[in-house]
């Protein structure tokens, strides 16, 4: 096949470039999705993949390079599957993002923001104080990510994005590897560092024949060699990535750390759900929590109380649901008195449990599939007049707003908050009133 010459028109959700093939007998050319390309660029590429109604191409040279065009700063780029945008300024990213975010509600939900986006930047570099990592021991030792659109290990021996103690977490792990230190039996690993990146929890993720006996070697060698670590929990690998769901091997020192933010201190045990940049956690809950104040809040797919615990010092009391065992014992431990947690499912407590409340704020902060109709109808239904709402994806945000709208909420603020530098990730918070 011949070379195609592409113009990229826009990037879009999920990192790639959309372009437009060339008009052929079958009639008007079908959208081309290109990764690591800019809005404007001309460039040259190759098909990688053609289905019926799209196709996935690779650009093999920049024709006509955009102004915003950068010299990545990370030498796994590209190869790594985990960035996205390393290629364009980090005020270009911004703009990206913003965009994508206002064209995701306005082409899905049919809204335009009447209000101003608020746009909260991160540092771009070492704002990660969760990382998860590939191990291999045959037929060497490697730790790393997926080659970007496969499921191929690439080495890295650093990590820009992620904070300086993981970098040196990492350093020393390459150090065991290559001492045949690490066994075989650990498949995957994670670091999670506390705020000010002086403590460290390690995670590892094995096959489920792994024995607590032999884990427990590698287990003190890498407190040994990095002494910030408090301490590593083993799991049985999960097949799907939440670690919560994989069946606890054994616990060596430590289970759990600290995490000090502005706001307030919370336990967050291995397997539960924390943000991950360490310079932002403080900003997200003061755009939740500020300025609201009342008799009852609600706090819905609540984690370890990340704002739950910081919105019951403006309201008579908090309820917090979440229904992760594992979040639920943090969010337990770092209740105040006048919050209190339930654990159940959002939709099974909307349904069961909720008929009768009537909170003056809610606040949602869902997985990446959003709330759903049913949890949006139990919303509705509790006739709050303030909903806070969280979202890490753009889709599903736009889907639930268009329900939410329509039952008469207004929006009344919308944020960008990058906690997600580098990468397409976007977080925003939309708060609604009525």
């Amino acid at each position: 096949m011949q070379p195609l010459q592409l113009t990229i028109e826009k990037l879009i959700y999920g990192g790639d470039g959309l372009a437009r093939m060339p008009t052929d007998e079958r009639g008007p050319g079908k959208a081309a999705f290109v990764p690591f390309v800019l809005a404007g660029e001309r460039i040259e590429g190759s098909i990688i993949e053609e289905r019926p109604g799209f196709a996935r191409a690779r650009a093999d040279k920049i024709l006509e390079s955009s102004p915003a065009r950068v010299t990545p700063h990370c030498p796994y780029f590209m190869g790594c599957g985990g960035c996205h945008y390393q290629h364009t300024s980090y005020e270009h990213q911004l703009e990206i993002k913003a965009g994508i975010l206002k064209e995701n509600l306005r082409r899905l939900a049919r809204i335009d923001l009447n209000v101003e986006l608020k746009i909260h930047p991160s540092p771009p570099w070492n704002y990660r104080s969760r990382t998860r990592l590939k191990i291999q021991t045959a037929p060497e030792f490697a730790i790393g990510y997926y080659r970007f659109g496969s499921h191929e290990l690439l080495a890295v021996e650093e990590c820009p994005i992620s904070s300086p103690l993981i970098n040196r977490a990492i350093a020393a792990l390459w150090r065991m590897g290559r001492g045949e230190q690490v066994i075989s039996a650990i498949t995957e690993i994670e670091f999670f560092g506390n705020a000010d990146g002086t403590q460290l929890l390690v995670e590892l993720f094995c096959r489920a024949d792994a024995l607590p006996e032999s884990l427990k070697p590698c287990a003190d060698e890498m407190r040994r060699q990095i002494p910030e670590v408090l301490g590593v929990v083993a799991f049985a690998a999960s097949p799907v990535h939440d670690q919560s769901q994989g069946k606890r091997i054994v616990s060596i020192g430590a289970d759990n750390l600290r995490y000090q933010t502005a706001h307030a201190s919370y336990r967050v045990s291995a397997g539960s759900f924390f943000q991950v940049n360490c310079f932002l956690t403080d900003e997200l809950v003061t755009i939740v929590t500020q300025g609201v104040s009342g008799s009852t809040a609600l706090d819905l797919y609540a984690g370890v109380g990340l704002f739950s615990a910081v919105l019951n010092r403006e309201f008579d009391r908090a309820i917090a649901v979440e229904s992760s065992q594992t979040s639920f014992a943090d969010l337990e431990y770092n209740s105040p008195a006048n919050v209190k947690p339930v654990c159940a499912t959002v939709e099974n407590y909307l349904k069961n449990k909720a008929k009768k409340l009537r909170p003056d704020l809610v606040v949602v902060d869902p997985p990446r599939s959003g709330l759903g109709e049913k949890v949006v109808d139990g919303l509705i239904n509790l006739h709050a007049p303030c909903i806070t709402y969280v979202s890490c994806d753009p889709a599903t945000l736009a889907r639930d707003l268009k329900q939410l709208l329509a039952a008469g909420y207004s929006l009344e603020q919308a944020h960008l908050i990058d906690l997600f530098p580098q990468t397409y990730h976007l977080e925003s918070v939309m708060q609604l009133v009525r």
